[in-house]
């Protein structure tokens, strides 16, 4: 084996790749980008439900504070369960395996969808809240074991832009959710228990479907140790029978790494050799989500009104902005591979800083500028589509990419916890920080991305196209320290990294 020189072509796309990519991602991806926006257009027929089920059983009206923290709680639960979702990631992949974990998941979806779809049924509210709690720890974990799985069934030529799939049905999702919310489609008083329960639909089709293809090789070969099944899901993911070169890079890695077994968490954060990739992981997840983008989300809406729009237009105007999220995400698909993961992150933070000093700047002069709403509903399309291309996607594959199979597990449960901690933050932070700073709160926005630009221009490095082990290497080199096959062995030569490996000389 010689870095630089493969024996085998280019993997092509396969339909058993093609077919697991597509399934695993509409099962459980696209169920975290609808949960995320299902409840925002019927929010207040789901008021009225809290209200009149209240009325029903006391006899008075519900209090306005009683009503706001009941609502709040429906929202902030999702994110909630999404964390502790993360902290399942590493426990069941490792026990059941990624494919396993994502069948095992769907419980999670399709209970709460039977509690949500029969709520107004029953006549309780209690039920929403606690179905927001499970379809969050569904969120959870499959925003962390979808990459994962994809990420380790792919060729590492195609490994990014299947790693965006997943956040492409997320978008999916979410602009289904706006869809199904306009008012004379499911938006309405009767329709929303079931807008609510359509979550289960997905889930039954993974269900389904999924158990045909594939667990993933690495998993079978570094953690099973089961040699065959792993050479024939390989062969199946391939499409060809001579997958040697595979299997024995992944038996290089195994073999580098059998010192460290399985890390847990706390292994994870005291390991000297992933220093980096753990700190670049949480800067990138806090970037992610602190960036404003759940803000001009949740509030984009009101954003319009101020703008100007009829209040009946708005619905489509949320439409047309969910649809430019897909978009962008279909074209970080097919651009990822040729410009590469950190330069997509650069552009999208860079653009997401801009939109929001503009936005601040265009709400400060609303009042007094009669172009300036037009201008604000630009920033905010903007917007969108820097997060869509950058901030969005990439860093579920770069968390991939840069751990090992030992670390992953972990790395996937860090960076998922610190993902959702963050999302529940803003949820609950931003409306004190628009009624205390009003427009000047995206200014706290545009620094985050600023500093998070900062972060990847000075440490992150390139990844496409390289094998997992390469990587190591690469972030070996950073850590100052030098992997090694095994207790006692020489260190890895067979995969150096030369100085063309590395992007950015002042990452050292």
């Amino acid at each position: 084996y010689q870095k630089g020189v493969s024996t085998e072509p280019f993997s092509q796309l396969t339909a058993v790749l093609v077919l697991a990519t597509l399934i695993s991602a509409f099962g459980s991806s696209f169920q975290y980008g609808y949960n995320v926006a299902v409840v925002n257009s019927p929010s207040l027929f789901i008021e009225a439900f809290y209200n009149s089920t209240y009325m029903e059983r006391y006899g008075v009206p519900m209090e306005e504070e009683v009503l706001t923290l009941l609502w709040s709680l429906s929202v902030s639960m999702y994110p909630l369960g999404g964390l502790l979702g993360s902290l399942m990631v590493a426990p069941l992949v490792n026990k059941l395996g990624r494919k396993g974990t994502l069948l095992f998941n769907n419980i999670f979806s399709i209970v709460p969808a039977v509690m949500m779809g029969v709520s107004e049924t029953i006549r309780s509210y209690e039920i929403i809240i606690v179905a927001r709690v499970l379809v969050g720890i569904c969120a959870g974990l499959s925003s962390n074991v979808v990459p994962m799985y994809l990420g380790e069934i792919s060729p590492k030529n195609l490994r990014g832009a299947l790693g965006i799939v997943p956040q492409l049905f997320i978008t999916i999702g979410i602009l289904s959710a706006q869809v199904l919310g306009i008012r004379n489609i499911l938006g309405n008083s009767t329709g929303w228990p079931l807008m609510l329960g359509l979550t289960g639909i997905p889930a039954v089709v993974e269900l389904l479907l999924l158990p045909l293809f594939p667990e993933s090789p690495r998993y079978l070969l570094i953690q099973r140790g089961d040699d065959t099944t792993a050479r024939k899901a390989l062969q199946r993911l391939r499409g060809w029978e001579e997958v040697d070169e595979e299997l024995s890079e992944m038996r290089l890695e195994n073999q580098s790494e059998r010192a460290e077994g399985q890390l847990s968490v706390v292994s994870l954060l005291s390991q000297a050799s992933l220093r980096w990739q753990l700190t670049s992981i949480i800067v990138m997840n806090m970037g992610q989500q602190l960036s404003g983008v759940n803000a001009i989300y949740y509030y984009a809406d009101s954003i319009y009104a101020s703008a100007g729009v009829q209040e009946n237009h708005i619905q489509f105007v949320t439409v047309g902005t969910g649809a430019v999220n897909v978009v962008m995400t279909i074209a970080a698909v097919f651009i990822v591979e040729a410009a590469g993961r950190r330069l997509l992150l650069l552009i999208g933070f860079g653009i997401c800083c801009a939109a929001c000093v503009l936005l601040t700047i265009a709400l400060k002069f609303q009042e007094s500028l009669s172009w300036m709403p037009y201008l604000s509903i630009a920033c905010i399309i903007i917007y969108v589509i820097g997060h869509a291309i950058g901030p969005s996607p990439i860093p579920y594959v770069v968390t991939t990419e840069i751990f090992r199979q030992s670390s992953r597990p972990a790395a996937f449960m860090v960076a998922g916890s610190v993902h959702w901690l963050c999302n529940f933050t803003v949820g609950l932070v931003f409306p004190f920080l628009e009624r205390g700073l009003g427009p000047y709160s995206f200014i706290i926005f545009s620094g985050v991305c600023l500093a998070t630009f900062i972060y990847i221009w000075m440490v992150v490095q390139e990844t496409k196209n390289k094998t997992f082990l390469e990587i190591s290497q690469m972030f070996a080199k950073k850590n100052k320290v030098e992997i090694k096959q095994a207790y006692g062995d020489e260190p890895l030569k067979g995969s150096e990294v030369g100085p063309e490996d590395v992007l950015s000389d002042t990452a050292f």
